[in-house]
């Protein structure tokens, strides 16, 4: 077996197969030469195999077309719109200046090289040609053609977020998954807990790229008032005070006590963009270099030699850093995200944190294998972070990650054999274990749902080092190919390029059926049926919507009562906890200054302390709930839809009535319309997914507001028995304001649902009605002839589903 076999199934996401084709013997000559009986026996399993057959067939196809030299191949007859035959050779040898871009000929980069960016060029270089061809003249059909063409592009991506302690071990996990040996050396990406870390394809150009962006110069500002003021009047040996130092210390230099004016602009001279608020970008077109030039925006501290002779660090401003890599197929769709533990005081960061948090289909949890089960900080990262991945977000998997697998001197028997079973015996161990202490996170377990639960969680035990060995043969082992598999999956199922193509074909379908005249009988039958038939589906949707609200009211009213009883004992828990002395005015004065939100941060030799946040005590009986009844009607699993499902299931029926003959005058346009159907379905789908996590979050949220006054109120109370006199103003608060704030939240939930069921029943009603109308109640006496771009589209179509119609 030689390495393009190897490669290709590595690339297809084939790798269990490998072995299998080695012992068969499969080399590049006989790859090609496989038949279905063979392939059948290589992949018994149906999934892979059809995977696999597509993948050969493509292939196939872009070889010939890499293939320059075809003077002894026969010519290949392809069809033409008019029904004539032409040799593809004729067409190749047509002036380029009289012929449609479209028909030129596409040369691939190599057998099996980017096929879905070759065809996506394609169509959409058709599509431009095609906009080009409508006609200037105004009219509601050529406006409405102009506006689907131009947003048949998206661009969504999968988010995988990484968590984990410094020194975990997620650099080298991030680098060997993207296999750029020390691209991200230790240090570089964990040291800063504050930034947020994005890594993600290149698809621009060739560098190697950071892109980093700064918070505000009002948001410093406040930020310098509060460390200077919350610093001058505690100098406490607290966590706190020393972040403040460290942190001012970084920017300005350990003098920077006696300076004045810290905003001076003589500060960031380096750094200009940060007074301009504009993003700094540093290019390069080594990966090695990279690092190095990211150094002062990303640590925290001089601990490498060739860091001594930076005199500024500028970590405190950076809001986050995106890091784009040239030739990174397994990020095309996808971006990976180093995480802080937890949010940020600083709103900007904050706010990004809780966005990607939100965002994140995947959360990777990092944890060195000697200690993963037992590791609390990986474990609290999970349980801070799990309401706003959960039911407050998308993530709809959680993989937990051990690293370090590699084999150790602890070995009792120094025989290969003998650390293989070792490491075998210890990896299983930990999975065990790992396993084992999930299984007790019911706070984090109540935002997946049972069914989904096995599939949702995964451990993987991994050894970034032996994968980047080139020495280390057996690559499977070290499990980092099973985290590339799945990212490979994740490109996948993005379908891009298929939504694109399947959308450019319904448009031309719209617009080759529009250019035909005739059929006004039958056009005007099917537009009754049709809207006949979107007036019950839209009404099976509202019933369901309706039953959504009539459910959240009784649970909500359920959560009130609760709140009303017990808030004044959560607020307790958090102001006033057991073992709490007199420094205890430290942590709360942080909290009131934070709005109700105290961010412990681990300093070397010293006990983390537990991250309070008052919002959300006092909001947690209205989130408990609300929690199951949420995430049976938003569920994060990919192949169950919002509202039970009831959206998934809102069908017009034009893909049946297409394949009937009694419909065949109005194919195109039914065509067009199937097509409208899905992409609409799949973009409220999306829009439902991000406004149900401010509809989650509203409830904390709404508590925050109430607490304002609060906490304003707090952080301004001085002098002695300063504790006591802050927390006799919170509980005074919380035991006023208790009968207005809870029902409060309430009524805001309520009507956040209320306006979503509204928005998304007219944007439904409004898109499909006006798709019906211009696609069989308008003339196109000015719409051109696209039957020739059609057939072509189709054809592409055809090769990305293997099929003439598409699997829905």
């Amino acid at each position: 077996m030689n390495d393009f076999v190897r490669d290709k199934l590595t690339e297809w996401g084939l790798l269990e197969w490998i072995e299998t084709f080695e012992e068969e013997g499969v080399d590049e000559e006989s790859f090609y030469s496989l038949e279905d009986q063979e392939i059948a026996e290589l992949i018994p399993k149906v999934g892979p195999r059809s995977r696999f057959k597509k993948r050969l067939k493509l292939l196939k196809k872009e070889q010939n077309t890499a293939n320059p030299d075809t003077a002894d191949a026969p010519a290949q007859v392809i069809p033409s719109p008019s029904g004539t035959r032409k040799r593809k050779s004729d067409l190749q040898g047509e002036s380029n200046q009289q012929q449609s871009p479209t028909k030129k000929k596409r040369l691939a980069k190599g057998p099996g090289a980017y096929s879905e960016e070759i065809i996506q060029a394609d169509v959409e270089n058709i599509m431009r040609c095609v906009l080009k061809k409508i006609p200037d003249q105004g009219n509601n059909l050529n406006d409405f053609l102009r506006r689907k063409i131009h947003d048949l592009k998206t661009d969504k991506r999968e988010v995988v977020g990484v968590f984990g302690q410094t020194g975990a071990g997620k650099s080298s996990l991030i680098n060997a998954v993207i296999g750029l040996k020390k691209f991200l050396p230790s240090g570089s990406i964990s040291a800063c807990t504050s930034v947020s870390i994005k890594v993600e394809a290149n698809m621009q150009n060739s560098n190697y790229e950071a892109i980093i962006e700064f918070i505000t110069k009002e948001e410093w500002r406040d930020e310098l008032w509060f460390s200077i003021n919350f610093r001058l009047e505690d100098e406490e040996d607290d966590s706190e005070y020393r972040d403040i130092d460290e942190k001012l210390s970084a920017l300005y230099g350990e003098d920077w006590k006696e300076k004045s004016d810290l905003m001076d602009a003589k500060y960031f001279k380096e750094i200009p963009e940060f007074l301009l608020s504009k993003e700094k970008i540093l290019t390069t077109d080594k990966a090695k270099d990279l690092p190095e030039k990211l150094i002062r925006y990303t640590r925290t501290k001089q601990d490498n030699a060739e860091d001594k002779g930076t005199k500024r660090w500028y970590w405190p401003l950076v809001k986050c850093v995106t890091i784009k890599v040239p030739n990174a197929d397994l990020l095309k769709h996808v971006t990976l995200v180093d995480l802080p533990g937890s949010g940020d005081s600083n709103k900007s960061r904050d706010k990004i944190w809780k966005t990607v948090v939100g965002s994140c289909s995947t959360i990777w949890i990092v944890a060195d294998i000697n200690r993963a089960a037992s590791d609390k900080e990986a474990w609290d990262i999970l349980k801070d972070a799990c309401s706003y991945m959960g039911n407050g977000g998308q993530c709809n998997q959680i993989h937990f990650i051990c690293t370090k697998s590699d084999p150790h001197s602890d070995a009792d028997d120094t025989s290969k054999a003998g650390i293989r079973d070792f490491i075998l015996k210890r990896n299983q161990q930990a999975k065990a274990k790992v396993k084992q202490e999930f299984n007790q996170l019911n706070e984090v377990k109540k935002h997946f749902s049972n069914e989904s639960f096995e599939h949702s969680f995964k451990i993987f035990t991994v050894s970034s080092v032996e994968f980047l060995n080139p020495k280390h043969l057996n690559k499977e082992q070290t499990e980092i190919p099973k985290l590339q598999e799945f990212l490979q999956e994740l490109n996948d199922c993005h379908k891009e390029t298929l939504n694109y193509v399947s959308g450019a074909r319904g448009i031309l379908s719209l617009i080759q059926g529009a250019s035909r005249r005739g059929g006004s009988e039958i056009k005007k039958d099917v537009c009754t049926i049709l809207e006949e038939k979107m007036t019950d589906e839209l009404e099976k949707v509202h019933k369901q919507m309706e039953e959504t609200y009539q459910a959240f009211e009784k649970c909500l009213s359920d959560g009130v009562e609760k709140s009303e009883s017990y808030c004044e004992k959560a607020l307790e828990s958090v102001i006033n906890p057991r073992g709490s002395g007199s420094g205890f005015h430290m942590t709360l004065r942080s909290l009131v200054t934070h709005n109700g939100i105290y961010k412990a941060k681990t300093n070397k030799n010293q006990k983390k302390r537990k991250q309070k946040n008052l919002n959300m005590a006092l909001s947690s009986y209205l989130t408990e709930s609300i929690d199951e009844k949420f995430k049976e009607t938003f569920p994060n699993e990919i192949n169950c839809g919002p509202f039970n499902g009831k959206l998934n299931s809102f069908s017009l029926d034009t893909k049946r009535m297409k394949m009937d003959p009694e419909y065949e005058d109005v194919e195109l346009q039914l065509e067009f319309l199937n097509a409208e159907e899905i992409k609409m379905k799949k973009k409220l789908i999306k829009i439902i997914r991000d406004r149900k996590k401010k509809i989650y979050s509203s409830l904390m949220t709404t508590v925050e507001e109430s607490m304002q006054k609060c906490y304003d109120d707090a952080k301004g109370i001085r002098g002695p028995d300063l504790l006591n006199n802050m927390r006799e103003t919170m509980r005074k608060h919380v035991h006023d304001s208790k009968n207005i704030m809870f029902k409060n939240a309430k009524k805001v939930m309520l009507n956040q649902l209320r306006e979503l069921r509204d928005d998304i029943l007219k944007d439904l009603k409004e898109t499909m009605q006006e798709s019906i109308e211009l696609s069989l109640k308008t003339d196109g006496y000015s719409i051109p002839d696209v039957a020739e771009e059609l057939d072509m589209v189709k054809n592409h179509h055809e090769e990305l589903t293997g099929s003439a119609e598409e699997d829905q």
